[in-house]
């Protein structure tokens, strides 16, 4: 039997997403030294999966002082298009901070990602895989699980275009975009996302929040007559809870 228990290393510091009642409930943030999942709610939320795993890569910069690398495969440029600089500098990340990979296939893509994951200097390794991908199973969950315990790199798996499969990720997420509030003048609003903690391997509670991200404080906040952060519920449920 595959045992869970995932030797590490290096001192498993923690990325904080900025919203006091989200890291009260994660016991601090998230952990470094370890995976986690991403997962677009539908086929459209792609974007908004991206920006987060890329928000959550900033909050690891700011910790670390590394750089970032995203290993994406060819197919995700051609579903979603190209990183776009000027989109990044509006989030607030630093275009040349981040190293982009792309691999013609799953199994290219796996095994960049695992030699970037061993690199200590590195702040965070994004991971976008489309579809079923098959190749990425248990063992391949553990192989990058346990690389990022040893490297202390926060590991974020993107998964668009897919249904959640058996892994060792210490979290998985699922995000979806949110309505943003309005700034002064009728600006437009800030980044919003719909976040829901569906698994955590150390048996915390999932539970269901909308947030925004604050640039200028390079920090996810909740927005402004949101969701709480609450027991996870069904879609249905959340809306009417809204």
């Amino acid at each position: 039997m595959l045992s869970l228990d995932l030797p590490s290393t290096a001192p498993q510091s923690l990325v904080a997403l900025g919203a006091d009642s989200v890291d009260a409930r994660l016991g601090g943030g998230l952990a470094c030294g370890d995976l986690h999942e991403i997962y677009a709610a539908t086929d459209g939320d792609g974007s908004a999966a991206a920006a987060f795993a890329l928000l959550l890569a900033r909050r690891a910069q700011a910790t670390t002082k590394g750089n970032a690398i995203w290993v994406r495969e060819d197919k995700g440029a051609r579903r979603a298009g190209a990183l776009y600089g000027s989109g990044l500098v509006e989030l607030g990340f630093d275009p040349d901070t981040l190293v982009l990979v792309e691999a013609p296939d799953t199994l290219s893509a796996l095994r960049a990602a695992a030699d970037a994951v061993k690199c200590t200097e590195i702040a965070a390794v994004i991971i976008e895989l489309w579809g079923k991908a098959p190749l990425l199973d248990l063992t391949a969950s553990r192989r990058l699980a346990m690389a990022a315990g040893l490297s202390g790199v926060l590991t974020l798996m993107l998964r668009i275009d897919a249904e959640p499969v058996p892994s060792v990720a210490r979290t998985r997420w699922r995000v979806a975009a949110a309505p943003s509030s309005p700034l002064a003048a009728n600006a437009p609003g800030r980044p919003a996302f719909d976040i829901a903690l569906l698994r955590h391997r150390s048996g915390l509670s999932g539970f269901e929040t909308r947030l925004e991200w604050n640039r200028d404080q390079a920090c996810l906040a909740p927005l402004s007559g949101g969701l709480p952060a609450m027991a996870a519920l069904g879609t249905d449920q959340v809306r009417k809870a809204a």
